[in-house]
């Protein structure tokens, strides 16, 4: 087996050789940046994530002119490190999401939330549905689509989305509500009609964007808002979290709930122990108990 001579010469501690990468990387560098994103974020970088966190990050010391991570740390600690520390967590945060992605949570939020508040509300009725974890938008707009949809003269009640992610990039991309024209594929047909499309850009109307209300969270601090929620959807964010930050998650989420509210997560999900005030209903549906 041929052997590279550059990786003997390499110095101890680097997680790849150096002639492979622009920038030096050390072990000491993964893991002090992995124990930040652990403190701000709750996300756990385990060390199979080392090449991902160095090609996330890597553009972030081109912008700054610096030539190693360890400069990187450095340049976090010190009083300019505030205003990067945003920076930082756009980068290392993973955005992955389609519309009507997992369709029986939508299916599900159309027969047993948005259908029964249609046919029981009288006046101006009230309906709260949280998407946290929003990314790019395509949940909380297809969220809006089956509401809009179901519901008929939705203006004339209170309904509304609340939207919230932890990266301002995704956040902003969300807000302008506009995708290539190929994601209507993923929409159902009978969705259409509040989806403008040309030939590359497909726009949500302005009556589904009015529904929603994006907002920037880290969902490990104190929450601004007391719900309740009618459905709160919390899909493939915790699979980065570790057990107790799940746990504790779980158990706000629970309290943001109203008696009888759903919670959906994610299709690789579960919830590590039986909740006293959670029942499991469905394929990764779960509802508040009374």
């Amino acid at each position: 087996m041929a052997v590279n001579s550059a990786a003997l010469a390499a110095p101890p501690g680097l997680l790849l050789p150096t002639p492979t990468r622009e920038f030096e990387f050390a072990e000491a560098d993964f893991r002090n940046l992995a124990k930040l994103a652990r403190e701000q974020t709750g996300i756990v970088l385990a060390e199979t994530k080392s090449n991902l966190v160095y090609s996330r990050l890597a553009r972030r010391l081109r912008a700054l002119g610096l030539t190693s991570f360890g400069q990187y740390w450095d340049y976090l600690q010190g009083e300019k490190g505030t205003g990067e520390i945003e920076n930082f967590i756009n980068s290392i945060s993973t955005n992955h999401t389609k519309f009507f992605r997992e369709e029986h949570h939508l299916e599900h939020l159309h027969s047993h939330v948005a259908a029964p508040f249609a046919k029981s509300v009288k006046g101006r009725g009230r309906l709260r549905i949280w998407s946290a974890g929003c990314s790019t938008g395509e949940e909380p707009y297809s969220i809006a689509l089956v509401l809009q949809t179901t519901v008929p003269d939705i203006e004339k009640h209170d309904v509304r989305i609340l939207a919230t992610d932890i990266d301002t990039d995704v956040l902003a991309k969300a807000s302008a509500a506009e995708y290539p024209a190929s994601g209507l594929g993923d929409i159902p047909a009978k969705y259409h009609g509040d989806v403008e499309t040309d030939d590359s850009v497909m726009v949500m109307s302005d009556r589904v964007r009015s529904l929603i209300a994006y907002r920037q969270l880290n969902l490990l601090t104190p929450w601004p808002f007391k719900g309740p929620f009618d459905a709160i959807f919390c899909r493939n964010v915790m699979i980065y979290f570790d057990n107790d930050t799940k746990t504790a998650l779980v158990e706000r989420f629970a309290q943001m709930l109203k008696p009888g509210g759903w919670l959906y997560i994610g299709h690789s999900e579960t919830l590590l122990t039986v909740h006293a005030n959670l029942q499991l209903v469905g394929r990764t549906t779960y509802r508040r108990k009374a």
